[in-house]
């Protein structure tokens, strides 16, 4: 008996220890889960670069099971990832099967009523990053209310959020929708695409809602409080977890004359504006690349900041909203904003400057937290897995 009981406190002490060594496992890789359902029918997917199964193209690997893939649908950036922030991505098809690919960033966001007439399903498989923002959630949102309004069923394959373990920002103001921002969540949101598709569901977040049939096949061994490291980078210029976990933050950057290090070999890892001399040493220099052609500054010397292991630590915990006001207030007024009201779409609000001044972190982070308690009540019907709370 005691031999017993001395192995079973051995087998729950290693159990124990071995626990956070457990890979994370997304949907697309149980596939016994999805399987049965796909067979025998005519599937579309939405997918990109990230759409993995240990390695091989979700499209490659259902295939070689059997499934028939009618077409494949992509989100901003293309099929392989590589295009710029922004850029329309033309129609193609797959070299190796002649499958139809329709991009859904552009002028045609939504597939249309002949885009699903020969679909018995749809399948969702990208990998998003979390934040508001990221257009991904965007196209899924697009994808949903396509499916509600022909009568296709809906299989998103989860995947984790490698920002999914806290929630922070400003909620949206829905009078500043945007394709960077179509609901009233916080910057970062904290959810998996999984969870998030549940919410625009339970919610009725869009037209039809109550008519979609949506089956979510959840991650294994993930939860808010994992630490998960990405394959596949999931757009040309988040390169690094580094730059994922900056992103949330850097990101408010696009509204403004600061460069986020587009078109260098760290972007969003680093930031800074020619106008900055003398304020900054740190420099660097943006030139045009493959997935940042003639980025901001071009052949220009930025002066700022680069990111360091601590800015990265503080970052993982929430935004950083003292770096945009930093660089901010560092910049003559005249100088700071680009784009319109393009810094108020992602910001979420438009009471960020009054009158010319910036405010301070601190009123900023009070300003936020009706809306994000409010939010948090929605968000927890919906979670899947466990919290980081």
């Amino acid at each position: 008996m005691c031999l017993r009981i001395l192995c079973l406190l051995l087998f729950f002490a290693v159990g124990a220890q071995a626990a956070p060594n457990l890979k994370i496992l997304p949907g697309a890789s149980r596939m016994d889960q999805y399987l049965p359902l796909l067979q025998g029918r005519r599937v579309a997917l939405l997918i990109n670069q990230t759409s993995r199964v240990e390695g091989r193209l979700l499209s490659d690997t259902l295939r070689r099971r059997g499934i028939d893939i009618v077409k494949i649908f992509t989100p901003e950036h293309g099929f392989q990832g590589t295009a710029d922030a922004g850029a329309s991505v033309g129609d193609s098809r797959d070299l190796a099967t002649g499958v139809p690919v329709i991009s859904l960033y552009g002028s045609n966001k939504m597939p249309t009523e002949e885009q699903l007439n020969d679909v018995d399903w749809v399948v969702y498989d990208v990998q998003d990053v979390g934040a508001r923002f990221y257009t991904y959630i965007s196209t899924l949102q697009y994808l949903m209310e396509a499916c509600a309004a022909y009568n296709k069923p809906l299989l998103l394959l989860d995947r984790p959020n490698p920002n999914g373990n806290y929630v922070d920002g400003p909620v949206l103001d829905t009078s500043l929708r945007s394709f960077v921002g179509m609901q009233p969540i916080p910057i970062v949101y904290g959810m998996t695409p999984g969870e998030y598709a549940r919410m625009l569901v339970g919610e009725r977040w869009f037209p039809g809602a109550e008519n979609l049939r949506l089956e979510v096949i959840p991650c294994f061994r993930y939860s808010h409080r994992s630490s998960y490291e990405l394959p596949v980078p999931p757009s040309p210029n988040l390169r690094s977890m580094e730059a994922i976990y900056l992103y949330p933050t850097l990101c408010l950057f696009e509204g403004t004359s600061i460069s986020v290090g587009r078109g260098t070999d760290k972007p969003f890892e680093q930031w800074g504006s020619p106008a900055l001399k003398g304020t900054f040493s740190y420099t660097f220099k943006p030139r045009s690349l493959e997935g940042a052609t003639h980025p901001p500054h071009e052949g220009k010397t930025c002066y700022g900041r680069k990111a360091t292991e601590e800015d990265v630590l503080a970052a993982r915990k929430g935004l950083r909203i003292e770096w945009i006001l930093e660089m901010l207030q560092a910049l003559p007024e005249k100088e700071r904003w680009t784009n319109g009201n393009f810094f108020e779409k992602l910001y979420g609000r438009n009471d960020f400057e009054k009158n010319g001044k910036l405010p301070d972190a601190a009123s900023l982070r009070a300003s936020w937290q009706p809306g994000l308690q409010a939010f948090k009540r929605i968000r927890a019907k919906y979670l899947i897995y466990p919290d980081f709370e």
